[in-house]
């Protein structure tokens, strides 16, 4: 699988990369040997981008990861998780369903964006997934944070990459106007933007997209199915964690419409629709199982005509603004 470096880190991303939430029972539990398994078949499909966070399963995720990883050569792949939620042990009982994991609630998530708490997040991500360093490092959805995070958390987060405790540094959030100044005031080393270049919404395009090109960055993508709408457009689908409203699932069952008239996949689409743009290195797959890994792998392999990018554009599915695979301007990975 094609593989690109993060600007001048040194540290290389798979087109595809494994985004681990799910192993972390997001919306539903998913035992341990699915969560070896999927690891597996994401290897198997030449992916070694894997990314991970306290967050997901109160480091459930980062626990399994690490486990399915410690095997791997170590510098095979590339390993990014978050700073900015520190778990503190909750004796209270109870799950975590409310936070959307099903795991049992054994600690709390505790705010942290202060240097002292970058560098504990860290060491307890370090010792959870039992490997020798993290890669990327991300400060975690810092909107209502913006100031200490930008004073304490950054900051923090160069010195951990000028020790050595981290090979690259970034931000990852569901909305793109700190994530450009995250470009455009720091030495970012690339940001993960979730939801907000899709095929159903680019407002990523407007200054994101833009900021990262000019000065060089990379932007991975996350939310590429904008939580599993453009996967499976059901009635009853999700969008941005919630029931998708009813117009929002029109204009996804129009746009499935396009690609199915083309032979195409919705998911396949929507995979190889983020890489019309050159400033996007990687796109983020979430996967509970070996069998989506699977899907998820030939879905991008499968090639995407020119005619269907045209066609959404025809029925005011896709702006012409909008860069496509294909594309003069468009640099996406042979196969994507």
């Amino acid at each position: 699988m094609p593989r690109r470096t993060l600007g001048r880190s040194g540290v290389p991303v798979t087109a595809l990369g494994l985004g681990a939430a799910s192993l972390g029972g997001l919306y539903a539990p998913v035992s341990e040997e699915s969560a070896a398994a999927t690891v597996a078949a994401a290897w198997e499909a030449g992916i070694r981008s894997y990314d991970t966070a306290p967050h997901y399963g109160l480091g459930l995720s980062e626990r399994r990861l690490g486990q399915a990883l410690r095997t791997r050569p170590r510098a095979a792949y590339t390993l990014s998780t978050k700073v900015g939620r520190l778990l503190v042990p909750h004796t209270g009982g109870g799950d975590d369903l409310a936070n959307g994991f099903a795991v049992p609630a054994t600690h709390r998530r505790v705010w942290d964006f202060s240097a002292d708490g970058v560098r504990r997040s860290i060491e307890d991500s370090l010792a959870r997934t039992g490997l020798d360093r993290i890669d990327l490092a991300l400060l975690h959805d810092p909107d209502d944070h913006e100031e200490q995070a930008f004073r304490e958390a950054y900051p923090a987060l160069e010195r951990l990459r000028a020790e050595g405790v981290v090979r690259a540094v970034g931000a990852g959030m569901n909305q793109t106007a700190m994530l450009t100044r995250f470009l455009t005031d720091t030495d970012v080393d690339t940001v993960l933007c979730a939801g907000r270049y899709t095929l159903l919404e680019q407002p990523a395009l407007k200054e994101l997209l833009p900021a990262a090109e000019a000065r060089g960055k990379d932007v991975v993508i996350g939310g590429v199915f904008n939580s599993g709408l453009l996967a499976d457009p059901q009635p009853d689908a999700t969008y941005d964690y919630a029931k998708a409203p009813r117009e929002v699932l029109d204009r996804v069952l129009r746009i499935r419409a396009v690609t199915e008239r083309h032979g195409v996949p919705l998911r396949a689409a929507a995979l190889a629709f983020p890489f019309g743009h050159p400033a996007v290195a990687s796109v983020l797959v979430g996967a509970r199982s070996a069998a989506e890994v699977r899907d998820a792998a030939a879905q991008w392999r499968r090639p995407v005509p020119a005619a269907l990018w045209d066609e959404l554009r025809a029925e005011g599915l896709l702006g012409d603004d909008v860069p496509v695979p294909g594309e003069a301007s468009a640099t996406a990975p042979e196969g994507g």
